[in-house]
């Protein structure tokens, strides 16, 4: 079943093989918009699959859609077969929390914890910030409220007994604001949950130097084992201009979610084909830098579904 690398080209098309339909069997992954990193990792995936169509069966297209709450909708609905989400947002569809308020969709299960969306930090070197300790007194964005990255970012505060109050200044603009700010000197630094690398962090080293902020610690620790969603992950060095270290932090994980309903078979061969080629996958795209075959189960907030369990058992990831 392994497939060779160079024969998967192309991150926005899937594979289109010939085969008698009455063998093929159909599955979809919904992913978000075109630009963002859940479109072309969905489209790796189908790529993968539909290399190998002709001894699965299976056959794998990619769409493009709203992202993760509409993922989890249209897959209750039966629109959808797989679709990626924030680790946070799937836990609330299952949970019947958030946008799921009184719905929940406990049909939701995990299939595999695909890359990390990391908390990142990104501080003006002259603001002499060296660790969260050196926030008091400093001037932040913090984001919106309600915001994903606002609701991490006071999650984390609390962990480490920092308040709003410590701060000079607690801004609550979008993080996509930060670079501009940053580079007005109107604030020290800023806090945002993206999917590394991110154009956001490359303009802010384009204008100013910057360093990445370490969020690690017996504090993250425990948040990890609190929140399910939530996993620990690292932003590599090599990601932007002037960072020249690894930095650990903590955020939630891009997951490929799916519904009970869906046949064993069709999760247990998108899982193996993601398994056996890990390191192909890997060089697909820059997010999954760091990713192991262990971290894919890392941040699963929701029960996995039993074809995955299968194939993670066979790789011997799992007893």
């Amino acid at each position: 079943m392994k497939i060779n690398s160079k024969k998967i080209v192309g991150l926005g098309l899937v594979l289109s093989l010939s085969v008698p339909a009455f063998a093929t069997q159909f599955i979809t992954i919904g992913t978000g918009g075109v630009t963002g990193t859940y479109y072309p990792t969905g489209g790796a995936i189908c790529r993968m699959m539909n290399l190998n169509k002709k001894k699965t069966g299976i056959r794998c297209s990619v769409e493009s859609t709203g992202g993760s709450v509409y993922n989890v909708n249209v897959i209750n609905e039966g629109e959808l077969d797989f679709g990626i989400s924030q680790s946070d947002t799937a836990y609330q569809g299952y949970m019947g929390e958030g946008s799921f308020e009184g719905k929940p969709v406990k049909g939701l299960r995990s299939v595999i914890a695909i890359y990390p969306e990391l908390l990142a930090f990104v501080v003006n070197k002259e603001s002499g910030i060296k660790s969260l300790a050196d926030v008091k007194g400093k001037k932040l964005n913090i984001d919106i409220a309600g915001s994903g990255t606002r609701m991490t970012t006071e999650i984390v505060f609390a962990a480490f007994g920092i308040k709003k109050s410590d701060l000079a200044l607690a801004n609550e603009l979008k993080s996509s604001e930060g670079p501009t700010m940053l580079k007005d000197n109107k604030i020290d630094g800023y806090f945002g949950v993206f999917g590394h690398p991110t154009a956001n962090i490359m303009d802010a080293a384009n204008s100013v130097d910057i360093d990445l902020i370490a969020i690690e610690g017996k504090p993250i620790d425990d948040l990890v084992a609190k929140y399910s969603y939530y996993a620990k992950g690292i932003i590599s060095g090599t990601f932007y201009k002037g960072v020249e270290h690894d930095t650990p932090s903590i955020g939630v994980k891009a997951v490929l979610v799916t519904k009970d309903t869906i046949d064993d078979k069709f999760v247990y061969e998108l899982t193996k084909t993601i398994l056996v080629n890990f390191e192909e996958f890997k060089s697909l795209h820059p997010a999954y830098k760091t990713i192991t075959k262990q971290s894919l189960l890392e941040g699963l907030a929701v029960p996995q579904h039993p074809g995955a369990i299968k194939a993670f058992k066979e790789a011997g990831l799992i007893k």
